[in-house]
């Protein structure tokens, strides 16, 4: 094969010589900055959108890492007063939901509970009896604002 090029190259006129060499330089720099320019400035451009990104990830990743900080120097409340916590937060919900307490756990069977009632009751499960929640098997409703289903809560109770 490289003889058959060396034979085409020896009978090309010096200006066709010119014109193929101008051609591959045109051909190697195209693949050049398609393949390895063009994507290494795309980079760059999104870098600091990324970097943006990144730091609201870090930000919140320190807050959440203060907030299990202070949680873990809150001591925890005694059982019956996390109990009287969870019945009372779970009494704003009417007969949507049921609460069921055992030892250091609580089940909490919910049927179509708005959304935002179900926000605002997790808030205050962690907040007043310190509780957090352990496993959740929640539906959406139809309506895609209600929610049923079950979330077990677990406390370290103090004696």
């Amino acid at each position: 094969m490289s003889a058959t090029w060396q034979a085409q190259w020896a009978r090309m006129s010096p200006r066709e010589r010119a014109m193929v060499a101008l051609a591959a330089v045109a051909v190697g720099l195209t693949l050049l900055v398609v393949l390895g320019v063009r994507p290494a400035w795309n980079q760059l451009q999104k870098g600091p959108a990324r970097l943006q990104q990144l730091d609201t990830e870090l930000q919140a990743v320190q807050r959440a890492a203060l907030e299990a900080q202070a949680l873990r120097q809150v001591a925890p409340v005694p059982a019956a007063q996390a109990q009287a916590a969870l019945q009372a937060a779970t009494a704003t919900l009417g007969a949507q939901a049921q609460l069921t307490v055992q030892g250091e756990r609580a089940t909490v069977q919910f049927q179509e509970v708005p959304a935002e009632a179900l926000i605002h009751w997790l808030g205050e499960a962690r907040r007043a009896a310190r509780a957090r929640p352990v496993q959740a098997q929640l539906q959406r409703g139809a309506s895609g604002n209600h929610y049923s289903g079950t979330v077990v809560l677990a406390w370290s109770a103090q004696p």
